[in-house]
């Protein structure tokens, strides 16, 4: 079997964070935030978080290497039923819902650029290329994310550049404001603003997804892991401070299409079209890059699972075909069927969810191997503060989104109970 070369895993993780988050969150935000100071702080706690996550995770993945992602992490370490709903929970709310939005976001922004198409039209045409190219080979599927991946990032960096050289027109409304900026940032709405944020930062795990399709993975995942979050939090921070200093708070609020919005008064009308037009082929990427990722969990429940072995086929090439069109079609359900906000908060919650049970299996496999497992083993620094970090700042969000969303929550503890008789279903009991 070919294998996915460090660079291109690398680029995995960068195309699936960079996506619909940073480009769309912003106006949700700025709804029940005044204080722009405060959403940079919270950007900036989302790209540390990120990062202790990714710590984590590199941990994991080099004492566990299998493809996976929490699946893997959580049936080795926690228990197979954990796992299961792991599994279900990252490949359809985890991937699927995020590939909708991206998917649905590039539909918007290339109505308002160029075509009279309905957005969910154009994003359903978008999964389907995207499908047909990552279901033949690795080798059209890795040129294909490297070279997508590359694009964004050059696009994102001039946007950036040409925003600093033009020295943004609002700048003055980064001044700072203590009392706006310690009211939002010890309220309510900073952990619901902070939902939006660590959604946009979710797709750091994305590399131990194909763990078992890696060169290395011992070896590289650490770096692969650190080097993408760490390029993803500074691009977000950048951006979001050109946003919030390139067109006024009030233009902004509420609005989804931000970059659309900013463009329109950093440049003028014309070129509002013409970003629109990039960061529709900037999503391009990252729907590739969740639907390259995504199916591997689907794909280990196929293998592990005997009434769910249709999903475990692969083509010749070690390509999981059935699991990719099996969850791009969960894309169509959660395309056709849901609102923008409604997919954004359920995925926020679930995926946050989801990574603090597995960074908890993190300190079950220090637990069990105190030592290292083997010389290539990667051990991360000022254990275990980073993982304390991270789910102390998740579990935040958590706390704080339960009492705010308890329909969400509800619609979670059902997930847990109809997934228990699937689960045994799946096990041929």
């Amino acid at each position: 079997m070919n294998y996915y070369t460090p660079k291109v895993a690398t680029a995995l993780v960068v195309a699936n964070m960079i996506g619909t988050g940073v480009f769309t969150s912003l106006g949700f935000q700025l709804l029940s935030l005044s204080s722009p100071i405060a959403i940079l702080i919270l950007w900036a706690i989302g790209g540390v978080c990120a990062f202790c996550g990714a710590l984590c995770y590199a941990e994991l993945g080099s004492r566990h290497p299998a493809s996976g992602g929490e699946y893997h992490f959580l049936t080795e370490l926690i228990h197979p039923y954990a796992g299961f709903v792991s599994g279900g929970v990252s490949a359809t709310v985890g991937f699927a819902a995020p590939v909708a939005l991206a998917a649905l976001t590039f539909g918007s922004y290339l109505e308002v650029a160029l075509l009279p198409i309905d957005a969910k039209v154009s994003a359903s045409v978008l999964i389907i290329a995207v499908v047909v190219v990552h279901s033949r080979t690795h080798h059209e599927s890795s040129a294909g994310q490297y070279y997508l991946t590359a694009l964004k990032l050059m696009l994102i960096l001039l946007f950036i550049g040409y925003a600093l050289i033009q020295r943004p027109e609002y700048s003055d409304q980064l001044a700072l404001n203590d009392a706006d900026l310690f009211r939002d940032i010890f309220s309510s709405d900073a952990a619901i603003a902070l939902i939006y944020v660590t959604y946009a930062f979710s797709g750091w795990n994305a590399a131990t997804y194909i763990l078992g399709e890696i060169e290395n993975p011992a070896r590289y995942l650490p770096r692969i892991l650190m080097i993408g979050c760490g390029l993803v939090a500074v691009v977000y921070v950048a951006l979001n401070t050109v946003f919030l200093s390139s067109a006024p708070i009030e233009a902004l609020r509420g609005e989804l299409e931000i970059a659309y919005v900013v463009a329109h008064y950093m440049i003028g009308p014309e070129a509002g079209f013409f970003v629109s037009l990039v960061l529709a082929g900037i999503l391009t990427s990252t729907v590739s890059a969740m639907i390259l990722a995504g199916p591997r969990a689907l794909q280990r429940l196929g293998e592990d699972y005997p009434r769910l072995s249709m999903l475990g086929r692969t083509n010749e090439d070690g390509i999981p075909v059935t699991a990719i069109i099996f969850m791009a079609g969960i894309s169509f359900v959660f395309l056709w069927t849901s609102t923008f906000e409604q997919i954004l908060l359920f995925a926020g919650l679930l995926m946050a969810f989801n990574t603090f049970v597995t960074v908890i299996a993190l300190f079950v496999s220090r637990n069990r191997h105190p030592d290292k497992v083997s010389d290539l083993d990667y051990r991360m620094p000022l254990y275990p503060l980073p993982a304390l970090l991270f789910l102390a700042i998740t579990g935040w969000t958590l706390v704080y989104s339960a009492s705010q969303f308890p329909l969400q929550v509800l619609v979670v503890l059902l997930a847990l109970v109809f997934g228990l008789g699937l689960f045994k279903w799946a096990q041929g009991r």
